[in-house]
């Protein structure tokens, strides 16, 4: 069984919204929404999963009928912290997932994830126990010396951009979160699955990335979402 954990517990602050970002209305959809359905659309997602933040289970629930979200089967209330939300779903999977089924971690406002960027991840789980969605990294990255001036740069083949979606086998991730919040290790600040994979010592592999998978965090990245949305790509182009 493949699984997509979708996270969408944030207050979305930075957005300076009456509503979290999350479920904000873009061309009369929640954004949540045009997430949901890039999962319930694809052939190898099995079931889905939210975790939602409080007070919008009902909401989510509405949305899910109106819009036809078959595969959404529980919906769950988040943490304090992002690693305290993806925590909380994993756990509650602990009922229904078998060691072997695959879990898709993913961001419920990154809502342009293709069908090629979720394939590619099932595929690389399968194939090594995990899959991270990445690019390469196309900007030149200088360390910094001082406030004005640096003399060390970090060569760009080394780097890359990682996001979600991010897969992984079922026994391996509880076994990471439980060891994590135990341990206390890779759960603070800005952490993330791979991040606190990666401090537990287990090793990541990359999966394809999209530049269309962006996260909306602010109104400038709303307003690419829309523009993404209203594009039509060139018939010429390949």
């Amino acid at each position: 069984m493949n699984v997509a954990l979708i996270i969408a517990a944030g207050s979305g602050k930075r957005m300076n919204q009456d509503i979290p970002k999350q479920f904000i209305n873009v061309y009369d959809k929640p954004v949540l929404i045009y997430t949901l359905e890039s999962f319930q659309r694809h052939p190898e997602i099995d079931a889905i999963e939210v975790v939602c933040l409080d007070g919008w289970h009902d909401i989510l629930r509405a949305y899910a009928k109106q819009y036809n979200i078959s595969k959404l089967q529980w919906i769950l209330s988040g943490g304090m912290t992002g690693q305290e939300s993806i925590r909380n779903g994993v756990y509650y999977l602990e009922a229904f997932c078998s060691q072997d089924d695959i879990v898709i971690i993913h961001d419920g406002i990154r809502p342009l994830v293709d069908d090629t960027v979720l394939s590619d991840v099932i595929i690389k789980c399968k194939k090594y126990g995990n899959g991270v969605t990445a690019l390469p990294y196309n900007e030149q990255i200088f360390r910094v010396k001082d406030e004005y001036s640096t003399e060390e740069y970090i060569p760009r083949e080394q780097l890359r951009r990682v996001s979600t979606p991010q897969a992984y086998r079922f026994g391996k991730l509880d076994w990471a979160y439980h060891t994590a919040f135990e341990k206390k290790i890779g759960i603070y600040g800005s952490s993330y699955t791979n991040t606190m994979m990666v401090d537990l010592g287990e090793t990541l592999y990359f999966s394809a990335g999209s530049d269309r998978n962006i996260k909306l965090t602010t109104k400038d990245d709303l307003e690419m979402f829309k523009a993404y949305l209203k594009l039509e790509k060139d018939t010429w182009l390949k």
